[in-house]
This record gives structure tokens, C-alpha cells and sequence, in this order.
């Protein structure tokens, strides 16, 4: 969650970059109006979406540019072809915690709430002044003993120390905030605040809209009244201002230098529409960003069928009873070499004779003596010492894998850790990968796995060999 949260960020700083840049100062307010509006939703929808092409196309040594580390391959070399499968460990936590990063959260968005409900109510004690008039499209009410202009949706607040000369440009251009409906904008992004009140980029996004709302305003304006005047009234009225961000003000102190130096600009040329074109080269990369993301807590769904796939074949042909022991053998090898060929599409003519190589490392399902586990040595048959090498690694592993890591690091319900290791010819453990849901669960897994004590080797006709094993472990924390 917490790599969604920094992408949603950093896209809608890449969008602000461009609007700051290259749209800020034209004359498009409409266009920016919408730029504004749309790019920090399309920025919380970017995460989301996985265009698997642009995964495909990008090299890998381009993701790890982006994402500034090249996730290692679960994978390497042979790995693939003698994999056996042990069984599911379930760990689970019953001691409870607190969940620090939810709890800041949560009191966070309760104190944004705090701060709207109280800027509505202060907004609520406008509306309880004098009604002077209500059109169909708006109404109005006097404020008294103030000099305050601004709007909230249909209503307009004038303060009744306001001149009638200034009250008409005023008017004129507070029916324009009205007619926008530029409150709902301002509305939009206090709902935005509440969310992601951590992010700082929201509140500028705000702000950029609300002065983008007095250049509509006033653009409109100047055409049906003498612009001098009008400069004259934004420079010598008084100010009075409310301290809500929801509504438009007309006498904003920190806005009056601004609007006035884009009245005196000259209307943008069409041709500098197509900076707007620039949208779509800054989308790709943020695509590209998003697809080539891989999350390492999942293997994916093409390693997972191919693994499936092996070892239903490898348990199928060692359950045959009328399959000689060689051609098991040899059933076998033709077997994981074609899974690798069609994994990698590389299977032709020239590439066959490989199928007749022997591989060094031989499947846990087909070996002939397995792996031995300290304390299942006594065992007579392969099948009750596989069983007995499932059963005390598993208990090695919930018995020393970190159950309370998983809270520590905010995850919660069930978490499903992939770990992937060889015993080779001297018995140790090597070759240890893992993927989790994150870095400390994928630590924690290959450190268990390691500390799993030195075997006596699996044997394939008389010779020790490498087994590789794939170890699922369910770990579940409860709320």
C-alpha cells in the first residue's frame, strides 16, 4: 500500500510540474480548469492499471532504472526443473496490536474533518443574515457591518458597507463563480484533503484552482465593463476576507497582483494549445512506471501454473506401477526439459539433443532416497521419510519464524510467503529465495530457512545429488 500511496504522489507532482511549467501562465483557463481537476484523480487511478505490453517492450534494466532496484529472479538457471513442492506452513499470531500507521491515519482524518465541519459551520452563520434578493439561477445576502464579497454555490455574501458602484462589478463577477459552479471544485478538493490530508500536494492543487477561478471570473468581466475601473476597484477597496477555502472570495489579498497582471495579458495563441500534448508523453511514462512494478509478494500466475504443472506430472509418473524405475527417470527429464523450452520458446530442431542430457539435480517426487531430515533416519520406506522431512521442517519453521513480525510492519490477515531452496550434495541448504509481501516477511523466511540443520543428501542411483523444494508459509496475523 505504501508503494500505491508514494506512486499516487509522485504522479500528481509530475502532473503539477507540467501545469507550473508549461500551462500556468496561458490563457486557457477552461483547459486548466479541467487539467486540474482530472490530473489528481487520474494520478489516484495510475496505480492501479497494469498494461502488460509496456512490461513486456521495457527491458529489465530499464524497470530497474525507474524503480531503482532490479527485483531478483526467483528463478536462476536449473531451478525450475526439480522442484518439489512441500506442504503449506500456517503460522498464526493471537497476541494483538496496535496498528501505529492506522492510528495516525485515522486521527488524521478525523482532525481534517474537525477542520471542515467547523470552516461549515462559519460558513452557516452567513447564511443567517438578510436575504436582499433570490433569482432563479442565484440569490443574495447582505452581510452587515462588513465589506466581505465572496460565494458559496448559488448564494452571493456582500457586505453592506460596500459602495452600489463597486457592488455591480462585484456582482458581475461573483454570477460568474455561479454560474461555473466554481464552489463545487473547491469542494471536490476539501473532500481530497480529508482522504490524503498527508499529502501536501492536494492543499497547492487547491490553491491553483481558486486563483484559476478569479481569472475565469475577471476574464469575463472585463468584457462587459471598462477594465480601468476595474483595476481601480481591486486595488482601493478594503479588504475582508473569511478564512474558508471552500468559497470564492473577491477580495483576496494574496490574488490581487496576480489577477491583475493576467488581465493586462495578452490572449494566448491557439498554437500554444498543444502544450496540452505533452499530457501524453508524461501518461506513458507513468504506465510504464505502474507496469513494470513488479510486486514481490506474488509469484506470478505463469511460474505458479508451470510449477503446478511439473509436479502433478512428476507425482502421476512416480505413482505408475507400470513405469520401470529408468523410464521414470527418463519420462521425467523429457518432461522438465520441455516445460523449461516452452517457458522460455526456445523448443526447435537443434535445441532436442538437450532433452538427453542428464540434469544435475534430481526431482523430490522421483528420487530414489530423499533428503534426510536429523531424527528420520530410522525410517524404513522413502515415502515415510519424505513425510518425516515435511513434518520437522515444518515444525522448525513454526517454531522459529517471527510471528509478530508481520504486525510490525502493518500487514494484516493472511500473508502468503513463497520460499525456494536447494539441499545439495553435502546436504546444506543453498540457493535460498524468497518473495513476500514485504522485505522484513522475505528476511525473516530465507533466515528460518537457513537455520534449517545440515540433511544427509538425496541419493539418485547410489550418487548424492541437489533437490530443489518450493515451501509455501501461510502467515496469518490477526487484528
Amino acid at each position: 500500500m505504501s508503494a500505491i500511496i508514494l506512486q499516487i504522489i509522485l504522479f500528481q507532482l509530475m502532473f503539477l510540474l507540467v501545469y507550473e511549467l508549461l500551462l500556468k501562465k496561458e490563457t486557457f483557463f477552461r483547459y486548466n480548469r479541467w487539467y486540474l481537476l482530472l490530473s489528481p484523480v487520474i494520478a489516484l487511478m495510475l496505480p492501479f492499471l497494469n498494461i502488460t505490453a509496456l512490461n513486456e517492450i521495457v527491458p529489465q534494466e530499464s524497470v530497474a532504472a525507474i524503480n531503482g532496484f532490479l527485483l531478483p529472479e526467483v528463478f536462476i538457471g536449473n531451478a525450475q526443473q526439480s522442484m518439489g513442492t512441500l506442504p503449506e506452513v500456517h503460522i498464526s499470531s493471537n497476541k494483538t496490536s496496535i496498528n501505529w500507521w492506522m492510528l495516525i491515519y485515522s486521527f488524521g482524518v478525523l482532525l481534517s474533518l474537525g477542520i471542515v465541519f467547523k470552516k461549515f459551520l462559519n460558513l452557516r452563520k452567513l447564511f443567517q443574515f438578510n436575504l436582499i434578493k433570490v433569482e432563479n439561477t442565484y440569490r443574495i445576502i447582505e452581510v452587515p457591518a462588513s465589506n466581505l464579497a465572496c460565494t458559496f454555490y448559488k448564494t452571493i455574501f456582500l457586505g453592506d458597507r460596500l459602495l452600489a458602484a463597486e457592488k455591480k462589478q462585484i456582482l458581475a463577477h461573483e454570477l460568474i463563480h455561479v454560474k461555473e459552479k466554481h464552489s463545487l471544485d473547491l469542494v471536490f478538493f476539501e473532500v481530497f484533503k480529508i482522504v490524503f490530508w498527508f499529502n501536501p500536494l492536494i492543499y497547492i492543487y487547491q490553491n491553483r484552482i481558486a486563483t484559476l477561478h478569479e481569472f475565469i471570473a475577471d476574464s469575463n468581466v472585463v468584457n462587459t465593463i471598462e477594465k480601468r475601473s476595474y483595476y481601480e476597484q481591486l486595488l482601493n477597496t478594503a479588504f475582508n476576507t473569511q478564512n474558508i477555502s471552500f468559497i470564492n472570495q473577491f477580495f483576496n489579498h494574496s490574488l490581487i497582483k496576480k489577477r491583475i497582471v493576467m488581465l493586462q495579458k495578452s490572449q494566448s495563441k491557439t498554437i500554444s494549445k498543444f502544450k496540452y500534448l505533452i499530457i501524453l508523453p508524461v501518461l506513458l511514462a507513468m504506465l510504464t512506471i505502474v507496469s513494470c512494478t513488479q510486486d514481490d509478494s506474488q509469484i506470478s500466475a505463469k511460474d505458479e501454473t508451470l510449477l503446478e504443472q511439473l509436479e502433478r506430472i512428476q507425482t502421476t509418473i512416480n505413482n505408475s506401477k507400470e513405469i520401470s524405475g529408468e523410464e521414470k527417470d527418463k519420462m521425467v527429464e523429457i518432461t522438465m526439459a520441455a516445460l523449461k523450452k516452452s517457458e522460455e520458446g526456445m523448443i526447435n530442431n537443434s535445441d532436442a539433443t538437450t532433452i538427453d542430457e542428464k540434469v544435475a539435480d534430481v526431482p523430490f517426487a522421483v528420487i530414489d532416497q530423499v533428503p534426510l531430515f536429523p531424527g528420520c533416519e530410522s525410517l524404513s520406506s522413502n515415502e515415510e521419510q519424505k513425510k518425516c522431512m515435511s513434518q520437522k521442517i515444518q515444525e522448525h519453521v513454526i517454531a522459529n519464524f517471527n510471528s509478530e513480525l508481520g504486525k510490525e510492519v502493518g500487514l494484516t490477515g493472511v500473508n502468503r510467503v513463497i520460499v525456494q531452496f536447494k539441499i545439495d550434495k553435502n546436504g546444506e541448504i543453498v540457493d535460498v529465495k524468497a518473495r513476500a509481501p514485504h522485505p522484513k516477511l522475505k528476511e525473516e523466511a530465507i533466515r528460518v530457512v537457513k537455520s534449517i540443520p545440515q540433511m544427509i543428501p538425496g541419493k539418485q542411483k547410489g550418487e548424492a545429488v541437489g533437490v530443489m523444494y518450493s515451501l509455501p508459509i501461510v502467515f496469518e496475523v490477526n487484528e
